[in-house]
């Protein structure tokens, strides 16, 4: 079992550069065009948002853009960057004449970010889509973004994927599977339209498949990629699925899939769907099939965890792992985003305690958001709650949402403590190093290592 020790008062503050002699050697700010053209700015250092502070941190923070990684125009929004003769900061409306954005990326999986961008927000700029917004800058004659990779699986990465062989294999399973919805939801949408690595790993027949299995939620949560009220201001990143596969279609994917996948993992619970718990008799009679069918695989749930009871059935009844997610160990945040209805994070707790009493391997879903994440409060609760919960893995994910909107929803004081996304994401496992750190949810228990 892990061992608890106290945060120490004394953690350790970032270093941070906002001094000429210090900006140097910082990588350059860059900003773009309406036409989505990208010029970097020698004379400008860049500087990244932490929260409601804005900061110019360590050149050791910044890695080179990961293969895989995207870059997102920010509408109405100004670059800010820091003059490298006086330190000044400077907020970048044009560039040679001509108006330019801010410029951020979206990190490729199995990276966590250590800042979002910094830009200053005019009055009539949208809200920004379910991203997250990675701080960019030109440094070393690359992109550069600050954040870590967390995960050495390959099993998402952009090198991995052939589209000539993943389409071929999709219109396969299509043809060959016409009768079964979920065989159909899967490739026509999640391969197909989205680009769903998980799908597209299945399509492969290899490592992780996703298994969605519902259209409601009893949750409500302010960054939904699946589904949002139209008064919200978000525009989902994809449509939820419109239909429940019965128990038959998934085992008809499932059980093959465990069956002959190499280090196979089979997961309920994906953003093309609502909570799987909502749907508990249909999971417990489709791991209780796929159980009959092979004893081979992980079969893993994705969920809010909401309902302790109906995890301990699908424990008993062959399920090997879940998956839970929260923002925040501290209840006031995890309500503000989650907003839950009919269940409390007391239950949440709970059915990471039901992991532990069943002997089960139980990972958080930790969306990360820096300046939050990474305040003091929030790291002693969360070594406090992993202590508790007996956690197997933290996979350190990054919270997609409007920065902004997200800091007005929590309210809280914008000079409280910050220690740094890198040196939380180091104490955490220097306290307990035997919770895994990742990104993915592995295979596990004996049934994961029979082939």
């Amino acid at each position: 079992m892990p061992e608890w020790s106290p945060v120490p008062i004394n953690a350790p503050t970032p270093q941070f550069v906002q001094i000429p002699e210090d900006l140097k050697g910082a990588p350059n700010l860059v900003v773009a065009t309406s036409d989505g053209e990208i010029f970097d700015i020698p004379e400008l250092a860049s500087a990244v948002r932490w929260g409601w502070k804005e900061v110019a941190p360590d050149k050791n923070e910044w890695i080179t853009l990961p293969e895989g990684s995207d870059l997102y125009l920010m509408p109405g929004r100004a670059a800010i960057g820091y003059d490298r003769r006086t330190g000044e900061r400077i907020v970048v409306e044009t560039f040679h004449g001509a108006p330019v954005t801010a410029v951020s990326a979206f990190v490729a999986p199995a990276h966590t970010i250590h800042y979002h961008a910094a830009y200053e927000t005019s009055e009539e700029a949208p809200d920004l889509p379910l991203y997250a917004y990675c701080a960019v800058a030109w440094g070393r004659g690359r992109f550069v973004v600050p954040a870590e990779r967390v995960d050495a699986d390959i099993r998402q990465d952009c090198s991995q994927f052939d589209p000539e062989e993943v389409h071929r294999r999709a219109f396969e399973m299509i043809e060959t599977r016409p009768f079964n919805r979920l065989a159909q939801h899967l490739m026509r949408h999640c391969v197909l339209t989205y680009n769903c690595p998980a799908a597209r790993n299945f399509a492969l027949g290899r490592w992780e498949m996703p298994i969605p299995s519902s259209t409601s939620c009893n949750s409500r949560c302010v960054g939904c990629i699946s589904l949002q009220p139209k008064s919200s201001g978000f525009q989902e990143s994809q449509y939820r699925m419109d239909f429940v596969p019965t128990a038959d279609e998934i085992v008809d994917l499932v059980a093959p899939h465990l069956e002959e996948a190499p280090s196979p993992v089979a997961s309920f619970g994906q953003g093309c769907e609502g909570e799987p718990l909502s749907n508990p008799e249909l999971l417990e009679e489709t791991v209780r099939k796929i159980r009959e069918r092979t004893g081979k695989g992980t079969l893993n749930l994705n969920t809010n965890g909401s309902d302790p009871d109906v995890i301990r059935r699908l424990f008993r009844a062959g399920l090997d792992s879940i998956r839970v997610s929260l923002n925040s160990p501290l209840e006031r945040r995890y309500n503000a985003y989650y907003r839950p209805v009919n269940y409390a994070f007391a239950d949440v707790r709970k059915t990471l305690l039901v992991a532990r009493e069943e002997a089960k391997w139980s990972s958080i879903n930790y969306l990360v958001f820096p300046g939050v994440t990474d305040d003091e409060t929030e790291v002693r609760a969360l070594l406090e709650f992993a202590f508790d919960t007996r956690l197997s893995m933290i996979q350190w994910r990054n919270l997609n949402i409007d920065p902004e909107r997200y800091l007005a929803l929590l309210g809280e004081d914008p000079e409280r403590p910050t220690l740094g996304m890198k040196w939380t994401i180091a104490k955490v496992h220097s306290h307990f190093p035997k919770i895994r750190k990742g990104y993915f949810n592995p295979p596990v228990g004996t049934r994961a290592w029979r082939r």
